[in-house]
């Protein structure tokens, strides 16, 4: 290939002086759910077995913003965000943001992608519009719904003691989101349902849909038909005013819970 050994030479000292891609990749994590949601559904693990290496949870906290665990930092590293999954949907942007400009600082020029599940993909969504955000290259969405969801409106009735429906519903409700037979976290979650309640005008998502999204890769990963908590058109970000066409759609069929697919899926996008 090289007709000089000095060029050869000259060659590989460059290939060993330059660094190797480094990625980082943040999972934030829905309604009812926490940041080892992503190892227990086995997404995590699948990451690693694609080559990223798990960084950790990336919490924020009153003494600012701090990392658990992990297995250190590599070429390709995954961070978990850990957030008050029952608080306001603007709160638990803010302490994204505030975990996302913690590892903007540490790695000012790596590509950084977005993951968020469910009501996660909202508080995503919401930290990529506020003002001074880092810079952010991907944002993959699964099963959110950009456009709210009736089961929302089923679990303030629920939490506010004035169950309309007839108890099937409610019973069924209860068991896929809180276990069923406790109503305190649905009470403590009241404003976070709010803003996960169907789009109308003036709440979070009629806001949120016609704010301008930075002009980056956008997926959204849908749960093929629908799933038993959010609508499949919910799910698809082109049905977002602001993205209308921007987004790659991945249909799956799967129910609204994170599984090892999603990992997979995760890994393939951002292998592309």
């Amino acid at each position: 290939m090289f007709r000089s050994p000095l060029l050869a030479l000259l060659w590989l000292a460059l290939l060993v002086a330059t660094p190797a891609r480094a990625d980082l990749l943040v999972l934030v994590h829905g309604w009812a759910a926490d940041a080892d949601t992503w190892f227990r559904s086995g997404v995590v693990p699948v990451l690693e077995g694609h080559g990223w290496r798990d960084g950790g949870v990336v919490v924020a906290g009153p003494g600012g913003v701090y990392r658990v665990g992990g297995r250190g930092d590599g070429e390709r590293t995954v961070y978990r965000a850990q957030s008050i999954a029952e608080a306001p949907l603007t709160l638990q942007a803010g302490q994204l943001l505030a975990e996302l400009r913690y590892l903007r600082a540490r790695y000012p020029d790596q590509p950084l992608h977005l993951v968020g599940h469910s009501a996660g993909g909202l508080v995503a969504r919401l930290a990529l519009v506020a003002p001074g955000a880092p810079r952010v290259d991907t944002l993959i969405t699964i099963a959110t719904p950009n456009l709210g969801t009736g089961r929302a409106l089923q679990g303030l009735e629920v939490a506010e003691g004035r169950p309309f429906f007839c108890p099937g519903p409610g019973v069924d409700f209860l068991k896929e989101m809180v276990g069923g037979g406790s109503y305190r976290y649905l009470r403590d979650s009241r404003a976070a349902l709010v803003d996960l309640t169907p789009v109308a005008p003036g709440n979070l998502t009629d806001w949120l849909n016609r704010q301008p999204h930075p002009d980056i890769a956008y997926y959204a990963v849908v749960r093929q038909g629908g799933d038993a908590l959010v609508p499949a058109f919910s799910q698809d970000l082109n049905q977002v005013p602001a993205l209308r066409g921007r987004a790659t759609l991945y249909l799956t069929p799967a129910g609204h819970g994170l599984t090892p697919a999603d990992g997979e899926l995760v890994a393939r996008i951002l292998s592309l």
